[in-house]
């Protein structure tokens, strides 16, 4: 049964308090398998059977409303996907592991509206960006604490749900999805 590891967004924030022990009931009740919670809130391991992994994250965000009443994105990426958003990342090589993102979409971002979200960026701050699968791949050069660019700004622009990861932690969530 192949491994998949959903990053879900909204999630102990905004008064969306959920324990790491209900999401898993609510995976197992599901009939997920082998759920595991990793690295921080929001990170779940789980086996199902052969999927896209955009029908997955729409099974999950109608678990998340019907069984606790929150509107989450959940982003669902196989390893493969995940070693992408990591290999992929142009800024990965060189850039600090703690401040090089991957913003899970969900959906594939359109060329105009990304070339326009940079643009509308390119004043704000020093952060780079380059477009991905389903995806975007951010260096918050200065740390994302201060940052301008924001999951807000760029969902509206992009017209899609994001969720953000760093490249260390990919890395680690990669390594238990491989073990």
């Amino acid at each position: 049964m192949p491994r998949y590891i959903a990053f879900f967004s909204s999630i102990n924030v905004g008064g969306n308090r959920l324990t790491m022990a209900d999401l898993r009931y609510a995976f197992e009740r599901e009939e997920f398998e082998n759920i595991e919670t990793v690295v921080a809130s929001g990170n779940v391991l789980f086996d199902y059977d052969e999927r896209p992994t955009d029908g997955l994250e729409d099974l999950l965000g109608h678990m998340m409303a019907e069984r606790f009443d929150i509107d989450s994105f959940a982003a669902v990426r196989s390893a493969a996907e995940v070693r992408e958003a990591i290999e992929g990342n142009p800024f990965a090589a060189e850039g600090d592991p703690a401040k090089v993102h991957t913003l899970f979409l969900s959906g594939e971002p359109e060329r105009e509206a990304f070339e326009r979200l940079a643009a509308d960026h390119a004043t704000r701050g020093p952060e780079r960006l380059a477009m991905g699968p389903r995806s975007v791949y951010i260096d918050y050069v200065d740390g994302v604490g201060g940052s301008r660019l924001s999951n807000v700004f760029i969902e509206r622009r992009l017209k899609l749900w994001g969720t953000a990861r760093n490249i260390r932690s990919l890395r680690r969530i990669l390594e238990k999805m491989e073990s």
